[in-house]
This record gives C-alpha cells, structure tokens and sequence, in this order.
C-alpha cells in the first residue's frame, strides 16, 4: 500500500513539472506592471522578466530607483513614480499603461509594493499604525489591482499578488499580519471573479528571505521606536528586560533564519507570470515549505502553545 501512495506522489509532481514547462510566447508584445520596484523582489524581478523579453512597467517610490532601473535593463523597460497610496498616482500610471498597451491590454500586474513596520505586539500600536499599513499593503494592492483590472481582462492575463506566510500563520503582532491575511482573502475572492473572463489570479507566499522585511536593524530600530512611545503603564506590564530581549530575537533570529537566495522568490514570479499554466500559489523559501505552512494546518492549541513557550517573557505573569 505505501509503494502504492509513493508511485502515485511520484506520478503527480511528474505530471505537474511537465505541465508547468511551457512558457507564453509572444513576450516582446506582453506587458507587465511591477509595484515597488525600487529595490528588493520588485527591482530583480523588473530587471528578470526585461531579459526574458517582456515589456516591463516598473512602479518605484523613489527618483533613485527609477534611476538606477534605467541603467541596468534595455531601452524597452519602463520606470515611472508610482504611490500605492494615491488614488492620483494610480489613476495617472494607469492611464499611462491603457496608452502604451493599446490592443494587446495588460498581460500581468504583479502587486509586490509592501511595508514592514511598525510591527510589534498589539498594544504598542495605535490605530493610525494599523491604518498606515493597511494603505500599502492591502489597499495599495487592491487600488492597483482596480485601476488596471480592464486592460488585464482585455488581454486574458493573470495578476500576481505577493502575500507571505504570515497571510497562513500569525505568531506576531501588530499591522503586518493582519495585511497579509486581508491580501490572502482578496487574491481568493478575486479569482474567483475573474476566471470567468480567463483571467489568472495567483498568489506569492514567501518565508523569510534577506530583504527590508527581515532587515534586522529597521526592525530594531523600529521596536526602540514603539517602545518610547509607550505609556508607563504599558512599559511596566512587559518589564525593562523585555525590550532588551526582543532586539536580541531580532537580531539572532530573524537574521538566522532568512535566506539570501532572492531568485528563488523571484522565479516564482516569474512562472507565476510566463508559465502557460501557473500554480495558484507559490511557497518560495525551505522554512515556507516545511515549518510554516505545516504549522498553519495544525490545531491552534498546539501552535499556541509551541509559539508562546518560544516567546519572549514579560514581567507582570498573570496570578
């Protein structure tokens, strides 16, 4: 019986590596739209799928990262400033890509924009926090999503949304999560919208890899920040020595723990984008595929229990 199971394991990753080789031909005349682009997953994969051929649309926040785009991809990549935030910005590059794409429409958006702090437990933010994150990284995707949704639908394309591991599994507090599981429910409803129209909706779900997400100095730096903030009543509930103790998480862990490979989230989006039968969702990193997403499937006391005999100690202990 188990050689049964096993041949048939085989036989579907076999079946699905086969199935997922070709790619879309035609790429010099298919458009592709990037959020945040000015470093990061959003910067290799513009510089990638330029490469591959593709005529890349890349959205970056800062003049530096238009720049320095420019000089490193062929004539065919376009940069502009783009805002998540803005209904402006949108509507501006929007209009921009309708002119460039013409006929053909938008063959893929692929929402990478995304920010990482504040972050940190629940009461040491405030609601503009939640707010502030919430902008870029659930609204900034469905504003970016909604501005373009025609010229996409026009072109029987696909939009690529970048969630994380912490859209399946939440073990820390603050804004962050709660975006990415609101990214997790738009990606789910959206395609079952459009698969109507043969539009593909797909989604990213990287673990920990080495960029500003998991940049452990912004997010110590971040925890000083919400920490002095912080009303003394709030300060002596977690204890002097809990501050001291989450850098020292931050920085052995986090560090530890994130993988330098970016490609590997890259080539996800870039299948997710050229292959003539993506997947519906892409796990890129070792710890996504067998700690995290195994974890989210387990009974939540189990992974309550695991994550806070794990955590940092606060002072005031419940009687």
């Amino acid at each position: 019986m188990f050689l049964y199971l096993l041949a048939l394991l085989v036989l579907f990753y076999l079946f699905r590596w086969i199935r997922e080789l070709p790619r879309v031909g035609d790429k010099a005349n298919k458009y592709v739209y990037i959020t945040g682009c000015d470093t990061g997953f959003g910067n290799l994969l513009a510089r990638h799928l330029d490469k591959m051929g593709f005529r890349v649309i890349a959205g970056c926040y800062t003049e530096k990262g238009e720049e320095q785009l420019k000089k490193a991809c062929s004539s065919n990549l376009i940069t502009t400033h783009l805002d998540v935030t803005s209904k402006e910005s949108l509507a501006k590059v929007a209009a921009m890509i309708k002119d460039k794409v013409g006929v053909h429409g938008l063959w893929a958006l692929v929402n990478n924009a995304g920010v990482a702090v504040p972050s940190g437990p629940c009461d040491w933010h405030t609601l503009d926090d939640y707010k502030s994150m919430l902008e870029v990284n659930l609204n900034g995707v469905i504003g970016a999503t909604l501005s373009v949704l025609p010229l996409i639908k026009k072109a029987r394309g696909r939009v690529v949304n970048v969630a994380s591991v912490f859209g399946r599994i939440c073990v820390t507090g603050g804004p962050y999560p709660v975006s990415k599981f609101g990214v997790e429910g738009f990606n789910d409803s959206l395609r079952f919208t459009l698969a109507p129209f043969g539009v593909k909706v797909l989604c990213i779900e990287p673990g920990f890899f080495k960029t500003s997400v998991t940049d452990s100095e912004l997010h110590t730096r971040n925890v000083q920040t919400l920490w002095d903030r912080l009303p003394q009543d709030v300060k002596d509930d977690y204890g002097v020595e809990y501050l001291q103790k989450s850098k020292d998480v931050i920085k052995e862990k986090v560090s530890q723990m994130s993988d330098g490979d970016l490609m590997k989230v890259v080539s996800c989006m870039e299948h997710a984008v050229s292959a003539t039968w993506p997947r519906k969702r892409y796990s890129p990193g070792w710890d996504a595929k067998f700690f995290w997403l195994p974890m989210s499937y387990m009974p939540t006391c189990f992974v309550d229990y695991f994550f806070l005999k794990n955590a940092v100690p606060i002072a005031k202990k419940l009687q």
